[in-house]
């Protein structure tokens, strides 16, 4: 049996939760079990929680992870009987009411499982290696250093065929993500690179967006689809629909009509898996490895485990693919969750989830953006400032919403981001051992 985690006390008489997922919706119910009568565990490989709708603004300069970046220890600071470890849990004993994690195991007396997701490659290893995906703050900062790297070798290069794959960028997915990733690129273009890199001829750089559907933004009405098409040709994005994506290597990417593309900058945001946990039967797993939870969020035949967010999988009449894996469904899910806890002590019966969709927004660029609430629907500036509004009142901490105004703000009156820098991490000794032999290699 696996050594129990280390200086963790005895619950006592209370009963333990244990939150495996420091996202949009572990960090919501944990902040809600503050002051209630448990022991509260909170499990996550990173010691921060991340605001992830903000990352392709850290991979395009725009503004410093820092900023999206809260660590967790000063958010529950002062809490009672709450424990945080940096780990990774690796399975699940529901009959033991345990779970193992890297630094040993843990009972529980109800396990909430907030894992959230990761990039979904559909089986395409070759796309996994080449391309760049998003979901991390390692991720982003790779993709910052790549970009600007590709700008360098562009200008020190003669080949043209070089210099036109260093300057192409293409984008796999036409969500939310894709199309404001595709609209930072193309500010970068008009506004950074004729300052940044006056010797290298700007009109070189490509962006192509590319998605296998018929429009851009699915999740969106169609109008705001067409409105977004527009704004981004305007903006010099290429938009290739109806296109799949069939292999990528050696800066060729393969489309499924047996056209190609040369490109060394290949963004992969075209779709999501959930990070569920080992464990449970092969029946609890849905599609896209969510977890199949009733309407109380419990995953079937376990009680005491729930699921929430991204990785849970609730079918229902309005819903029958499951809720969209986007932050409200998480944070809705939290709330009710929260709830029923209580309601489970108190042998009360439980309340079913009902998602209330609070409408869907995206942003295109400076000035311009598509915000939906309901049957409202409106674009251009407004929405751009609704946008922003709704972005830093979500980001946690009142100093990161502060430093994140301030880049914003600057940016816009300036056109002048100021976070271009290539940092990268040190060398393994591998890496050193690599390059070393390649320099005495005859």
């Amino acid at each position: 049996m696996t050594e129990q985690i280390t200086n963790i006390p005895d619950k006592g008489k209370k009963k333990r939760i244990v939150i495996v997922g420091g996202g949009f919706g572990g960090i919501k119910i944990a902040r809600k079990l503050k002051g209630q009568h448990y022991q509260v565990v909170l499990l996550d490989k990173n010691n921060y929680h991340l605001f992830q709708p903000l990352l392709y603004q850290v991979a395009t300069s725009g503004i410093e992870p820092s900023a999206i970046s809260f660590p967790f220890r000063k958010i529950f600071k002062g809490y009672k009987d709450f424990h945080i470890r940096i780990c990774e849990v690796q399975q699940v004993h529901p009959e033991e009411k345990q779970i193992t994690t890297s630094i040993g195991s843990l009972n529980y007396d109800y396990l909430i499982i907030a894992t959230g997701c990761y990039t979904n490659y559909f089986g395409n290893n070759e796309m996994a290696k080449h391309t760049m995906s998003l979901k991390t703050t390692a991720e982003a900062l790779h993709n910052r250093n790549q970009v600007l790297e590709s700008f360098e070798k562009a200008l020190n290069t003669d080949n043209p065929q070089k210099r036109n794959q260093l300057m192409t960028f293409i984008i796999v997915g036409a969500g939310a993500t894709g199309i404001e990733l595709a609209g930072a690129l193309a500010e970068m273009r008009k506004f950074i690179l004729p300052h940044d890199y006056p010797d290298l001829d700007t009109s070189t750089m490509k962006i192509v967006l590319i998605d296998g559907g018929s429009r851009l933004l699915p999740a969106f009405s169609s109008q705001s689809s067409e409105e977004v098409k527009k704004y981004l040709t305007r903006l010099g994005v290429e938009i290739l629909l109806n296109k799949q994506v069939k292999n990528y290597e050696n800066n060729m990417l393969v489309l499924n009509d047996g056209s190609f593309i040369e490109s060394a900058n290949v963004y992969w945001v075209a779709g999501v898996k959930a990070n569920s946990l080992a464990g449970f039967p092969a029946e609890c797993y849905g599609p896209g490895n969510r977890l199949k939870v009733n309407e109380y969020n419990q995953i079937q035949d376990f009680k005491n485990i729930f699921a929430i967010g991204d990785t849970a999988l609730m079918i229902s009449k309005e819903y029958p693919k499951g809720h969209p894996q986007v932050v409200q469904p998480a944070i809705q899910q939290a709330m009710n969750l929260m709830k029923n806890l209580k309601n489970i002590e108190k042998n009360q019966p439980l309340i079913p989830f009902k998602y209330h969709n609070k409408g869907s927004m995206a942003t295109i660029g400076r000035n311009n953006a598509v915000v939906e609430l309901r049957r409202i629907r409106f674009g251009g500036f407004p929405a751009w400032a609704v946008w922003l509004f709704i972005h830093l009142m979500s980001i946690v901490g009142v100093k990161n919403r502060l430093f994140i105004f301030i880049d914003w703000m600057w940016s816009y009156f300036t056109y002048d981001p100021s976070l271009r820098l290539i940092i990268k991490p040190q060398p393994s000794e591998e890496e050193i051992e690599e390059k070393t032999f390649d320099k005495e290699a005859p």
